[in-house]
């Protein structure tokens, strides 16, 4: 027989998600999911029901179950009144799930990391996890196991954001305090995403409070942020607003560049979500995030960027056995610079993407089995450039590139099995299809020699809606979980995904001036093989969690470009671009104590990543086709986060960081020709600007501990970067004399305290 039911909040009705549902004798479990529903199927008899989640009561109920049925649990928080408490409730995670390579991001993890700015950032504490890394301090967008930054899905509620950084990467557009849970899949990715050959960020916002009214925020030295939950019909409706505003530019001023310090910056976000309970089998969430940033560099130029998204979800319960999410999402990035300093050049220049999805979800439930299967479609809109005069003055010629359509559509099924309590297999299969539509320009290249403006043989104009070109293909989804002992277990995995849309940037800036491209006939889409194993282990009594994982990937037609490539306003991108092959592969360390006065995580990991463009010309190879590290290939990475809990109101916090630093080509030489110096080049990324070290420290002081109280606070003092260490950015080179000087550029010369007060009601 079948049991299923919500796990929620007693106090907030705020649904509980990864919770333990179990029963004992025989030991039979489960975890909710995003909305706190749980389905368990057990023989008739009597049982003891058992609910667990970190921080709050466990729950033990005794049932007797005589056919199919229904049990919601409330859970109540648990309010620690001990100096330390042992936390079980989720111990076995790190070894019992299936799949390899999945991390949650926790909240409470958020909140004891040493602040960045004073702000709590979870993209900050994602980079401190085994195989998450940057390109330096200040950079928007991460790495993740070999991959490039758009090779990661970034989803709320299941809407795409395109831009996750604020601030020029200082700061990443998710406001903590909105926010529920996050799951990070770096591998073992269900069959139920798509689109992106690295990871996928699955993050979710609260449904906000239904008892009462609530709120929370914080003023500190560099932003300000508020969040409310509203109760509007008590029980069934609640609302959640957030915001988030920065006073930054004394922040730039401390940055040793002389650029920097003469600029301005500033951003806001806004988020809000309504949920509602239509009745026990339906509910319906709209969730909606818009943000907004300027800056200006200097007296030069003024960059805008935004992010806009909605998200329309309907939960709906069939029966005990089966359940949907329907989920309509629409996502926008926009980018602007205004460009004024010289009226004679004065320009604006604007990019944007749209796109619409649309998503159904279906589970079912039937004993040992838990099958997933559904539909996506995505259209893309995408406007690759725009430039214009900016005044009567202006010199500046009308330059636009055409538009690009596309539609995405996916099937998938998946199951995952539980043999016995020592083994259990998931088993997915994922089928897409691309087609690129008109209205567009396709240009074809004289066979035999490489892809320029002079070898153009043939230009097909396609009309509004008509397919130009279509791509298609399986993704699998394999993932298998051996327990070895008490406390262990090996597991094993292997994925296959493909990627229809490429992120363009031939520069590691700061500055959101990447463009995309759709796949079409001269832009292959990008493929990746994965095959992961790992070994996971609890120690001293499930206290101490240990694991180590090892991949390798195989990576086809992705991305690099030619010397010299012009990415922005370029009608004919493909004679710019190369494709090709590559692999990445590594092995990744995690040791983490969740519980005790001392308390966090260690993570060491070795990676490569090579890339290979061997065409059939030399303009069209790379280092003479011969492999070469990617941008991002960072081999070493190190993180340790510590905290310590002096009293039950004062605690320390520590972040120390260390990686090798990335692959750059450095010019080797120069020579006089034609009365103008020119300048020889090493091979492509042959040399590293130097290592990166860090280290942060963060000291909470709390208010008192009264249950009762109209509200709890905390001041927070962090420092970032302690040690004062200039982490070199990039490394340039400036001709003076007759003579090449090389000059660091980093973002950060010195300390940066900040001190933040929070509250919460």
């Amino acid at each position: 027989v079948t049991l299923v039911g919500y796990v929620k909040e007693k106090v907030s009705g705020e649904p509980i998600s990864g919770a333990s549902v179990y029963t004992l004798n025989p030991v039979r479990g489960t975890i909710t999911n995003t909305y706190g529903f749980y389905s368990l199927s057990v023989p008739a008899g009597q049982y003891t029901l058992i609910a667990q989640y970190v921080g709050m009561k466990q729950v033990n109920q005794s049932i007797v179950i005589h056919s199919d049925g229904k049990l919601n649990i409330q859970m109540e928080e648990d309010v620690i009144s001990l100096k330390e408490v042992m936390i079980e409730s989720d111990r076995d995670a790190n070894f019992a799930s299936v799949q390899t390579g999945v991390t949650s991001v926790e909240m409470k993890s958020v909140k004891n990391v040493p602040k960045v700015l004073g702000e709590n950032d979870i993209l900050k504490v994602a980079v401190t996890l085994p195989g998450v890394k940057t390109v330096g301090e200040g950079s928007a967008g991460l790495n993740v196991r070999g991959g490039s930054v758009d090779q990661n899905l970034m989803l709320i509620n299941e809407a795409t954001i395109y831009n996750t950084s604020h601030f020029l990467g200082f700061f990443s557009v998710f406001n903590a305090d909105a926010i529920k849970t996050t799951e990070l899949y770096k591998s073992g990715i269900p069959a139920h995403y798509g689109g992106r050959l690295s990871s996928i960020f699955d993050i979710q916002m609260k449904d906000g409070n239904q008892k009462k009214f609530s709120g929370q925020g914080g003023i500190g030295s560099v932003m300000a942020r508020l969040t409310l939950e509203v109760p509007l019909i008590k029980d069934r409706t609640s609302i959640i607003l957030g915001g988030r505003t920065t006073y930054s530019d004394w922040v730039l001023r401390q940055i040793p560049s002389s650029t920097l310090k003469n600029s301005s910056a500033s951003f806001y976000d806004l988020v809000a979500r309504v949920s509602h309970r239509i009745n026990d089998k339906n509910a319906v969430y709209l969730s909606l995030y818009v943000s907004k940033d300027k800056f200006k560099l200097s007296t030069d130029s003024l960059f805008s960027y935004s992010n806009a998204l909605g998200s329309l979800q309907w939960r709906h319960t069939f029966n005990n056995n089966l359940n949907s999410v329907l989920s309509l999402t629409h996502s926008e990035y926009q980018y602007a610079i205004d460009f004024q300093r010289v009226p004679e050049n004065a320009f604006n220049f604007g990019f944007n993407i749209k796109e619409s999805n649309l998503k159904w979800d279906l589970t079912y439930y039937k004993g040992m089995h838990k099958m997933e299967y559904g539909f996506q479609s995505k259209y893309y809109m995408l406007n690759p450039g725009t430039m214009e005069r900016a005044s009567e003055k202006s010199l500046v010629n009308l330059i636009v590139v055409d538009q690009e359509q596309g539609v995405e559509n996916a099937l998938y099924l998946a199951d995952n099995m539980e043999f016995n309590p020592k083994l259990s297999i998931y088993m997915g299969l994922r089928y897409s299809a691309f087609t690129a539509m008109g209205p567009g320009t396709v240009y074809s290249y004289r066979s035999g020699i490489p892809k320029d403006l002079e070898t153009i043989t043939d230009t097909t104009h396609y009309s509004a809606g008509a397919n130009i070109h279509t791509y298609h293909g399986p993704e699998y989804r394999l993932s298998s979980r051996y327990t070895l002992a008490r406390e262990s277990s090996l597991k094993i995995g292997y994925n296959r995904t493909r990627q229809y849309i490429h992120m363009l940037s031939n520069t590691i800036s700061v500055s959101p001036t990447n463009t995309w491209k759709l796949s079409d006939p001269n832009f292959l889409p990008q493929l990746g093989d994965q095959l992961s194993i790992g070994y996971y282990k609890n120690v001293r009594n499930n206290t101490l969690e240990l694991s180590a994982e090892a991949y390798y990937k195989w990576l086809h037609n992705v991305v690099d470009y030619k010397t010299g490539a012009e990415v922005l306003l370029n009608k004919n991108i493909e004679k710019d671009i190369l494709q090709g092959g590559g692999k990445a592969y590594g092995i990744e360390f995690l040791v983490r104590k969740r519980s005790g006065k001392l308390n966090g995580w260690l993570s060491y990991t070795y990676s490569r990543t090579f890339l290979k463009m061997s065409g059939r010309f030399p303009q069209e190879s790379v280092n003479g086709g011969a492999y070469y590290p990617a941008n991002y290939d960072k081999p070493h990475d190190l993180s340790i986060v510590a905290n310590y809990k002096i009293t039950r109101r004062y605690s320390f916090s520590a972040n120390f960081v260390y990686s090798t630093g990335r692959p750059v080509t450095y010019p080797t030489g120069q020579y006089l020709f034609g009365g103008a110096y020119k300048v020889n080049y090493s091979e492509r990324n042959q040399f590293r600007i130097p290592d990166n070290i860090r280290l942060d420290l963060g000291f909470n002081i709390e208010g008192n501990h009264k249950v009762d109280q109209l509200s709890h606070n905390n001041w927070n003092i962090s420092i970032y970067n302690l040690l004062g260490r200039r982490n070199p950015y990039s490394i340039y080179f400036v001709a003076k004399d007759g003579t090449l000087q090389a000059y660091k550029l980093s973002i950060f010369g010195s300390a940066i305290p900040t001190i933040t007060y929070n509250f919460k009601f």
